[in-house]
């Protein structure tokens, strides 16, 4: 096999979940920004799952699972 022929990647995927006040899109936003901080080579989000926090009836935040993936060095 020639050199550098063949040879993929490899990525790690992760789980989130981010919150906000005011949308869903924030609430994804802040997860990712967050996440960025401390992992390099951010690939892929994925949001699979969405869902409301409810207080006193009313809408209090909004939450989101992020599927995260990001490549490893080496």
């Amino acid at each position: 096999m020639a050199k550098g022929k063949g040879k993929g990647s490899v990525y790690r995927v992760t789980e989130l979940v981010g919150t906000s006040r005011t949308s869903w899109e924030d609430a994804a936003r802040n997860a990712l920004e967050t996440a960025s901080h401390s992992l390099r080579d951010l690939r892929v989000a994925e949001v699979p799952k969405t869902d409301l926090v409810i207080e006193n009836g009313k809408v209090a935040s909004f939450r989101v699972r992020v599927s995260l993936s990001f490549k490893y060095e080496g």
